[in-house]
C-alpha cells in the first residue's frame, strides 16, 4: 500500500503531463499500463509530443530503463528455483525500484504469488492515478495543472539529492550530466540535436566516465585452507 499510495501521487502528475501536451486520456492510460516507469515514461512522452523518431523514443527508454535489467538480474537469484519461465517473464514486467527493494530485502526465497501480491497494488496504483491526473487536467485551474505538471520533476530531484549528499561519485555524476545538458542546450550546433538524443549521448558518457573513474573494488576471495581440495 505505501507504494501504491506513492505511485497514485507521481501517475497523477504523469497524466496531467501527458494530456496537457495533447494526448487523449486513453492514450495517457495505455503508457502507463504498458510500461510503468515514470522516467521513461516522462521522457518517452515528451518525444512523442515533440514529434521524435521512433528509434529515437526506443534508444531513449531503453537506456532510461536499462537498470530494471540490472534488478531482473539480481533477483532471479532469490526468486524460487520452481518458478516457470513464464511466471519469470511477466513478473519482470512489474520490478520497479521499489518492489525490487522490498523483495529483494526477504530473507526466504521469494514465490510467484509473493511477486505477484507485490506487483498488482502498485501497478493498479500507477494505472489509477494517471487516470485521475489525466481527465482531473480539464476541470483543475490552470495554475494549479501547471504546479502539479512539475510534481513528478520534483520527485527526480528528491531521489538524486539525498545520495549525492552521501557518495561523492553519486555527486559528480549529478553535476556532469546538468553540465552536459545544459550545454547541449545553449551552445551552438550541440543545440541543434534533439532532446531524445541529448538524453542518450548524456547517459552514456557520464556513466561510462563513472565506471572508469569509481569501479567497485571486487571483494578479495578468501583464502584457501590448509589441506583442502585444489
Amino acid at each position: 500500500m505505501p507504494i501504491c499510495l506513492g505511485y497514485l501521487s507521481v501517475s497523477f502528475a504523469f497524466g496531467i503531463l501527458a494530456t496537457q501536451g495533447g494526448l487523449p486520456v486513453w492514450v495517457a492510460l495505455l503508457i502507463s499500463m504498458t510500461n510503468l516507469t515514470s522516467a521513461g515514461q516522462v521522457a518517452g512522452t515528451q518525444l512523442i509530443l515533440t514529434g521524435g523518431m521512433y528509434i529515437e523514443i526506443a534508444i531513449t527508454t531503453f537506456i532510461i530503463n536499462i537498470r530494471y535489467m540490472l534488478m531482473s538480474l539480481s533477483l532471479s537469484q532469490k526468486v524460487e528455483a520452481k518458478m516457470t519461465n513464464l511466471q519469470r517473464w511477466i513478473l519482470a514486467f512489474g520490478i520497479t525500484d521499489e518492489i525490487f527493494a522490498v523483495a529483494i530485502q526477504q530473507k526466504e526465497e521469494v514465490s510467484a504469488k509473493y511477486l505477484s501480491g507485490l506487483i498488482v497494488t502498485p501497478y493498479a496504483g500507477w494505472a489509477l492515478g494517471t487516470f485521475l491526473g489525466a481527465t482531473a487536467a480539464g476541470l483543475l485551474p490552470m495554475s494549479l495543472r501547471d504546479a502539479l505538471g512539475i510534481a513528478i520533476y520534483g520527485m527526480f530531484i528528491a531521489i538524486i539529492i539525498p545520495p549525492a549528499r552521501k557518495a561523492r561519485p553519486v555527486a559528480v555524476v549529478v553535476v556532469l550530466s546538468i553540465v552536459l545538458s545544459c550545454a547541449f542546450k545553449w551552445l551552438p550546433l550541440l543545440n541543434q540535436i534533439s532532446s531524445g538524443w541529448v538524453i542518450i549521448i548524456c547517459a552514456v558518457l557520464v556513466s561510462a566516465y563513472a565506471a572508469a573513474r569509481y569501479p567497485i573494488d571486487e571483494e578479495a576471495p578468501e583464502p584457501e585452507k590448509a589441506g583442502g581440495e585444489g
